[in-house]
């Protein structure tokens, strides 16, 4: 069971910043990645549609062995993270909470800012932890429409990116925010350019490394961690364009990859082989 893969998903790359973080922590970990690109985002989309394709990814992962899930996409953890824990109640998941309580904690002006998809936005468990940790702290959001998208693209500078960005940012820091916490994986591809919109008067708190350290917990709890500090294999899928998620794994991660693709049937995912996918 140590030597199972742990399985992570998103509705595209940004689960990869949570992969990243994993890696560097646990680099013996053998991971399995699944980027449901054919979907992205999943922000926007009902929440009855994300926690469909978020049991039907566990599925897919379980049956690649894994030996625990974790949900690497903020709006798949808002809509489904309770449902998947129902469904597979032998299966360890973690999952994404907004970083709102270290962003209460760390502020010195009192304002922080969330940017997020309006799926996490809308999910019972970002009010609860609104409410549970940031009285007396106020709490500007923006959904950032379209840059999931860019950032999809591989468009982490460019002038339509900035554009959104600056839009949501340059409101928030005028009413003195001096904390911005990134609601969805995708995002902390950008944070250089967060950092160059803020002028160096925003603390960006990425999730990730948070992440990390709970899946390293819940594999300790179970006794199911992979010894070794090697460096271990991931194994990439994606219902997208393969060619571009090996682009993208290139840029975004600064290393080689080579993605096989899923498919998705009656509500089911399948992985193609490679004469399939090319």
């Amino acid at each position: 069971m140590s030597s199972s893969p742990i399985g992570i998903f998103d509705s595209g790359i940004g689960g990869l910043s949570v992969l990243r973080a994993i890696r560097d922590l646990l680099p013996g970990e053998r991971l399995v990645y699944l980027g449901d690109q054919g979907h992205v985002p999943y922000g926007p989309r009902p929440m009855a549609e994300v926690q469909a394709f978020s049991v039907a990814i566990t599925r897919f992962l379980l049956e690649h062995d894994a030996k625990m899930v974790v949900v690497a996409c903020n709006a798949a953890s808002a809509a489904a993270l309770h449902h998947l824990r129902e469904t597979f109640p032998d299966v360890p998941f973690v999952g994404m909470e907004p970083a709102v309580k270290p962003a209460a904690e760390q502020t010195h002006s009192g304002v922080v800012g969330v940017l997020a998809t309006p799926a996490t936005f809308q999910g019972a468990l970002y009010a609860s932890v609104v409410e549970r940790f940031a009285s007396g702290v106020t709490v500007l959001q923006d959904t950032c429409p379209g840059l999931v998208g860019q950032i999809e693209r591989g468009d982490l500078t460019g002038p339509e990116t900035r554009r959104i960005l600056e839009q949501a940012l340059v409101p928030m820091l005028a009413r003195g925010a001096d904390t911005v916490v990134m609601g969805c994986t995708h995002y902390p591809f950008v944070i250089p350019l967060i950092e160059e919109i803020g002028g160096g008067q925003l603390r960006v708190i990425d999730p990730a490394p948070a992440v990390a350290r709970q899946v390293k917990r819940v594999l300790e709890s179970r006794g199911i961690r992979a010894g070794g500090n090697q460096k271990a294999g991931v194994q990439y899928y994606t219902s997208g364009a393969v060619e571009s998620f090996d682009i993208l794994l290139e840029k975004l991660l600064n290393e080689a990859g080579k993605a096989q693709a899923v498919a998705w049937r009656d509500g089911c995912v399948y992985a193609l082989s490679s004469a399939n996918s090319a």
